[in-house]
């Protein structure tokens, strides 16, 4: 065999399991990983600022791909730094390689400066961890890694690599690649019982999720809901492209508030829900989202959301795609000509109520707002989604002033929106940057609040760097707006502590400039959608500034 040093094969396993960008912070206990760099001139290596962006950035990558992505951090400091984007990627189910440099081995007994226990420290966030003790274990731990982040659930996995492992050189059989296909079919029992609930349920409703992404299953939701005349909302976290938006029979995003959610849903007789954690709330209630009685049908291969609220009737550990593949045409044969008419007769009951219908009567609403200055937040995101070419990607983390964003921005392809699915904020300009890599042939908008945006602002760096087709707009409202809605619903407080940009101020236009971007702040409404058009039009990296109404 030839000889070949742990950091050489480290990189070249990485490139035979799919990855072509290597997400990174480098520090002293990474050198030899970028030593080892030029010798593979084509794995492009993508330098954050911060290790939370490394691992925010190939999140959005691989949300924007589908693909397996691999990031490295910096011992115990900067796992720690991005231990909140690897939360996120849990959420997600991203399928990540998170490695980090560690100390050599026994070197490490003597806790040196940094040193840290990595994989106790990342276990809680991913599907497995593991310290590589032996060079000759190297290519097992890597292709048992990727198999594990790519098999569904996904999700991130972790490898710390000691420095004299990486330094070492030895004769070394990197093997091949392995994937295991989950594209797992009901069995005809299983599908003959779905067929026979679905038949029965006179008013049945879906509810669409984060799988229909993954399993690249829009076109058959779609026919689904056709065939059955059913309304479909989105999952409660609508943090992706999860249905067609311009299908008759989608209804929009369901809220978080379980009062709302369950008024919505107490019609109906089946909930079926597909590839999803379809309610999954955010502020405590004693009133539960689900009403009394609801029997629920449940199909996906993420089966620690299988009825792990809610019992259901049926449960299916099974591919979204590949159950509706056979689910529809069986609906149809087993209910003939009645079961099509009842759905057609639902699809037109929808058509006042639909997403296309909600929109153009929203859309009516906000455009009284045009002139008004401050800027309206709801007009400002209206404007962002016409503005948008046809093809362009959105990441969506406006918070306060995304709340209509959903019922705006149409999905029209598994890849074109993204949104942050955890809570936790940040996301959204490091992620932006990874889905615009991700599709350099595509225009990307990050919308994003002006408090998000500190969280990660330094992510704008790297989109300069490379030159990204990439326009972020920042509603500037001048501090935590969502912070005093809430204080003031839930404890009657307009007290607001800790919670406004000011005296001094933070103009984003210059932290823009500063990074490398071309940037403009906006205060005339009359200058917004020319400012926009622009910056789409050039075809480069802006930062577009709105300040906007921050009024409670």
């Amino acid at each position: 065999m030839n000889r070949i040093t742990g950091r050489s094969a480290f990189l070249a396993l990485l490139k035979d399991e799919g990855v072509t960008h290597l997400f990174g912070n480098p520090g002293t206990t990474e050198l030899p990983i970028m030593h080892a760099l030029k010798d593979h001139p084509d794995l492009t290596y993508v330098m954050a600022m911060q290790e939370s962006l490394v691992v925010a950035i190939a999140d959005g990558y691989s949300r924007a791909s589908g693909r397996l992505v691999a990031c490295n951090v910096h011992v115990a400091p900067g796992l720690g730094n991005a231990m909140g984007s690897l939360y996120n990627a849990q959420f997600t189910g991203t399928p990540m390689i998170l490695t980090a440099g560690q100390q050599e081995q026994g070197h490490g007994l003597m806790e040196p400066l940094l040193y840290g226990p990595l994989v106790r420290m990342a276990e809680p966030l991913v599907k497995w961890a593991v310290e590589v003790t032996r060079l000759e274990d190297l290519p097992r731990i890597v292709r048992r890694a990727a198999k594990i982040a790519t098999t569904a659930p996904t999700g991130p996995v972790f490898i710390s690599l000691p420095g004299d492992i990486l330094n070492a050189e030895i004769g070394l059989e990197l093997g091949r690649a392995t994937r295991v296909d989950t594209r797992i079919r009901p069995s005809d029992d299983a599908l003959a019982a779905i067929v026979q609930r679905v038949l029965k349920a006179e008013r049945p409703v879906i509810i669409a999720g984060d799988e229909i992404v993954k399993s690249d299953a829009l076109q058959e939701a779609a026919d689904f809901a056709t065939a059955l005349g059913a309304p479909v909302y989105q999952q409660s976290a609508p943090y992706g492209s999860h249905f067609l938006s311009e299908h008759p029979c989608y209804m929009g995003s369901l809220s978080r508030t379980q009062t709302q959610v369950r008024d919505l849903l107490a019609p109906h007789d089946l909930l079926i829900v597909l590839g999803a954690d379809p309610l999954r709330m955010s502020v405590h209630s004693e009133t539960l989202p689900l009403p009394d009685g609801m029997p629920i049908v449940q199909v996906g291969l993420v089966d620690w959301d299988l009825a792990k609220n809610f019992s259901a009737e049926i449960a299916l550990k099974a591919d979204v795609k590949e159950t509706l593949r056979v689910l529809t045409p069986a609906l149809q044969e087993a209910g003939g000509p009645e079961f099509e008419t009842r759905a057609a007769k639902g699809r037109a009951a929808l058509a006042s109520g639909n997403w296309t219908a909600r929109r153009a009567r929203l859309v009516e609403q906000i455009s009284k707002s045009a002139s008004r200055a401050p800027i309206d937040p709801d007009w400002l995101a209206l404007q962002v989604v016409e503005a948008m070419p046809a093809n362009a990607i959105m990441v969506d983390e406006g918070l306060t002033s995304s709340r209509h964003m959903t019922a705006l921005k149409p999905y029209r392809d598994r890849y074109d929106y993204h949104a942050l699915a955890s809570g936790g904020i940040g996301w959204g300009l490091p992620a932006s940057v990874g889905v615009s890599l991700a599709n350099p042939d595509r225009p990307v908008v990050c919308f994003s609040g002006d408090g998000s945006a500190m969280y990660s602002i330094q992510s704008l760096w790297t989109a300069a760097r490379h030159k990204l087709p990439l326009v972020v707009v920042i509603a500037n409202n001048g501090g935590y707006r969502i912070i005093k809605q809430r204080l003031l619903s839930f404890h009657q407080d307009d007290h607001f502590v800790g919670m406004d940009f000011a005296d001094p101020a933070v103009d984003f236009t210059a932290l823009a400039k500063s990074l490398g971007l071309r940037a403009e702040t906006v205060t005339d409404p009359a200058k917004l959608r020319p400012t926009l058009d622009a910056a789409f039009a050039d075809g480069g990296t802006h930062l577009v500034e709105v300040m906007i109404d921050g009024s409670v």
